[in-house]
């Protein structure tokens, strides 16, 4: 097995179509070799919050003009060089060269008549399709299938280069139709003796330039028929579905066949296919797949099973232990990477894909998911669970475990780095302007070192290779000067003259030496997570507590100041029944009680000020921060900023959140909605593994599935759903004019982003993405808030294209409600005055 390397490898995928009715006889229209280029400039590509680049810029300002050979970018372009030149691809349609790296390819296509072709390019960021964008595939996975529209005549496709390599592009002919695409299925492996309904995820493309609907998925597996419905398929694009699998208990290892009938309403077959899933014994590596409450979409997590030694109790509770995979790999891989452990479960999750999320936002989301599946499957001991991974499953391991000490006894990282600041690329500049330095604290929970207190009661591994030429080994050593000194159980080991993958003798005939190191797993065996009711003092700290808000008995429900870290360091003293403790950022704060026994009044001792707590309290506590005093409270209204919801923006997007695009404004405005939900949509289907249901504000209905998340396209004119989820909102957004509280601005090009409660549920929140007009609504198109690294705050306005001499890039109101979601207690900063 050869695991990838955590780094940025240059990728280049052959793409090849499939027969049926995704692809039909004859040609696609030829697509030039010859086109032109505009040279990158580099910088911070996709984790800039606030990119724009020239060609980006003068197509939200709707200047966009066909490019000529030797032109520059007028001034009302933006910038004036450098100069589009000639490029032609090589013989199997790849455009490359130092000089392309994130800069453009303009191709024009020409199309005897309009049609529906399918768009393969892979290596881009963006391609855009006569104006209309459509996701990138800048890991050059070469799965990305799309359907686009080609007029009669000439057609524009501008591609964006995404740095890592060539650009490769290819036309397929393409039915008018839907059609099954198995080139990315998400599989399950059959497990011998067992017959439980299993999920996969396929992708399913509609050829039709009208929404697709009724359409399922009848999958058969040795003479077993099983029917799923497909969600109802917005124009030209695709979605991974889920479908539903059964075919009884096989009974030996080898590979089954599941043959897909995708049908019409009518119940004519459209097309089909045939995927194989692998048949495991229950004691071999093997998958499984589940349904994410992240977005309904299928994901897989892998097991390398315990093998326990003859004549173990059968009362003894297996241990687990999470692996974090590293950059490139698939899960699978980082499983079959040990050797079985006669003691424990080895569970990998996906991160969502093998790049994904770097275990951060959906990435960390999927590594907690995994785990608590895992958990309840396998009835393992919650006392014995353990964190490890290699290179970006490094990182995954400084970060998930600073995040949710409480969940492991032990974290064991290998070749990992920091953060996304200290190897990523992510670059802080200096002298930040008052609302920059607001908008970066969105990042705040990417932040390792500010979490470094929270590896204190865990034991903790570092293994790294001194000759590491892919994550430095001063990533390692940095980190062991900052928990070697006050750490009670903190280990260390550089491997001599090894790289980034290695093996050493102590592992032959076993898993791979730099994730199955045996000293780091004697170290696990010799820790054990403590029951809440055993631990007398906890210090924790979070910089968000709607990621992570609890430590044991403790939890920290809101923030004074948000997005900066919070912490709370208590004893619990069970002789005098006393909770004694400081705080630093902390508004309200929650004591479990349960997890004490006695008898009379609860003293809390807070930042220097003693509440007596009456002695029929006897399940939770909450205080409250009150100006300089704290108070013992009820519990918090659901209203309320809480754990359960809050900011950033980025925390809309969970919660099987449905997106809802606007079909009430002007026509402009309804197709910029529509395209662009179905570019997030596809943008987070391909960051990660997802499926995102996305209907028209027509067909959406406000009193159904009240808690579930919802991302809103459009403004207020714009879209018919915005009265229903935002009318009490202070932040409003319409054509022309945008309010914050009791402040306005009038103009077309401010782009808004921002996140809200949503109305009649406790959890669920509305995700917004916005503008002013058609420039602001263009100026969304490329924020890449489904990149790690990249973070908003709860509202962002952003100008659709700042002046050359505006150091804010067109930053222009940055900032986070209140605690109870009010502009007036909320903390905001304003580039320029908007009008009172």
């Amino acid at each position: 097995m050869r695991l990838g390397r955590c780094g940025m490898a240059n990728v280049l995928v052959v793409l090849t179509t499939w027969p049926g009715a995704w692809a039909e006889a004859g040609d696609a229209p030829a697509l030039p070799r010859k086109g032109l280029s505009l040279a990158g400039r580099g910088g911070r590509g996709g984790r800039d919050a606030l990119a724009l680049d020239p060609v980006a810029a003068s197509i939200v300002s709707g200047r966009w003009t066909t490019p000529k050979a030797g032109e520059k970018l007028t001034k009302g372009q933006a910038l004036s060089e450098p100069a589009w030149t000639e490029i032609e691809s090589d013989e199997h349609g790849a455009f490359g060269g130092a000089a392309l790296r994130g800069g453009y390819v303009f191709l024009n296509v020409r199309s005897e008549s309009a049609r529906v072709v399918r768009l393969d390019v892979s290596g881009h960021s963006v391609a855009y399709v006569n104006g209309v964008p459509r996701a990138g595939d800048p890991y050059g996975y070469g799965y990305l299938h799309l359907p686009i529209a080609l007029k009669a005549g000439d057609n524009e496709l501008l591609i964006q280069s995404a740095g890592r390599g060539p650009v490769k592009v290819a036309l397929a002919s393409m039915n008018d139709t839907a059609a099954l695409d198995v080139s990315d299925a998400t599989l399950p492996d059959r497990i011998v003796g067992e017959s439980d309904e299993i999920w996969a995820g396929i992708v399913v493309a509609n050829g039709s330039e009208a929404i697709r609907q009724g359409l399922t998925i009848e999958a058969e597996i040795g003479g077993v028929e099983t029917d799923t419905a497909v969600p109802p398929l917005l124009p030209l694009a695709i979605r991974k579905v889920p479908i539903r699998l059964r075919g009884g208990s096989p009974g030996a290892e080898g590979s089954i066949e599941a043959k897909l009938s995708l049908r019409a309403k009518d119940g004519k077959v459209i097309d089909r296919a045939t995927v194989k899933l692998r048949v495991r014994r229950p004691d071999q590596v093997h998958k499984r797949t589940f349904l994410s409450n992240i977005d309904g979409s299928v994901q897989y997590y892998a097991v390398n099973p315990a093998h326990p030694p003859a004549g173990r109790p059968p009362s003894e509770r297996p241990a687990l232990f999470l692996s974090l995979h590293g950059a490139s790999v698939e899960a699978l891989g980082q499983a079959e990477a040990y050797g079985p452990k006669t003691w424990g479960h080895i569970v990998a999750p996906t991160n969502r894909r093998p790049y994904g999320f770097d275990w951060e936002d959906w990435g960390r989301l999927d590594a907690i998911e995994v785990l608590e599946l895992a958990q309840s499957r396998y009835k393992t001991d919650p006392s014995r669970t353990y964190l490890t991974g290699h290179s970006m499953g490094g990182h995954g391991t400084w970060i998930i475990g600073g995040t949710f000490p409480d969940r492991f006894a032990a974290v064991g990282p290998s070749a990992g780095w920091i953060s996304m600041t200290s190897y990523a690329g992510v670059k802080v500049p200096e002298n930040l302007t008052l609302i920059e330095t607001l908008m970066r604290r969105a990042t705040a929970p990417s932040d390792t070192l500010s979490l470094a207190s929270n590896y204190a009661p865990l034991g903790v591994y570092v293994l790294h290779g001194d000759a590491d030429d892919n994550v430095p080994v001063a990533q390692a050593r940095r980190m062991k000067e900052v928990l070697e000194k006050d750490h009670r159980d903190f280990h260390y080991f550089e491997q001599p003259k090894a790289g980034h993958w290695w093996s050493s003798p102590e592992n032959e005939g076993t898993g791979a030496a730099c994730v199955d190191w045996p000293p780091m797993f004697d170290l696990f065996a010799r820790r054990v997570l403590p029951r809440d009711d055993q631990i007398l003092s906890v210090d924790f700290t979070t910089a968000n507590p709607a990621v992570s808000a609890s430590s044991h008995w403790l939890t920290i429900e809101a923030q004074r100041k948000p997005l900066t870290p919070s912490r709370a360091k208590f004893v619990y003293r069970p002789g005098t029944r006393t909770f004694a403790g400081t705080t630093e950022n902390v508004e309200r704060l929650a004591l479990n009680l349960e997890d004490f026994s006695g008898t009379g009044p609860i003293v809390v001792e807070i930042d220097s000020r003693k509440l007596a707590i009456p002695a029929t309290l006897r399940k939770r506590l909450w205080l409250t921060h009150v100006g300089t005093d704290w108070k013992v409270t009820f519990p918090p209204s659901t209203s309320l900023k809480r754990p359960a919801r809050s900011g950033p923006f980025k925390e809309a997007f969970n919660r099987r959140m449905l997106f809802v695009y606007g079909t009430k404004g002007t026509a402009e405005e309804n197709a910029w909605a529509l395209a662009k939900a179905r570019y997030d949509g596809e943008t987070f289907y391909y960051r990660g593994n997802g499926s995102v249901e996305i209907v028209a504000d027509s067909y959406f209905d406000p009193s159904i599935d009240r808690d579930r998340n919802v991302i809103v396209y459009g403004h207020s004119d714009g879209n018919a759903a915005w009265k229903a989820l935002l009318g009490d909102s202070p932040v409003q957004v319409g054509r022309g004019k945008l309010t914050i509280g009791t402040r306005t601005e009038i103009g077309e090009d401010l782009a808004v982003i921002f996140l809200r409660p949503r109305p009649g549920s406790d959890s669920a929140s509305v995700g917004v993405v916005s503008g002013t007009g058609l420039a602001g609504l263009r100026r969304t198109d490329r924020l890449p808030y489904f990149s790690s690294g990249v973070a908003y705050p709860d509202l962002t306005v952003i100008k659709a294209t700042p002046s050359p001499d505006d150091v804010s890039r067109g930053l222009t109101v940055a900032g986070f409600f209140g605690n109870d979601w009010s502009v007036d207690l909320g903390e905001f900063v304003y580039a320029k005055a908007l009008k009172p």
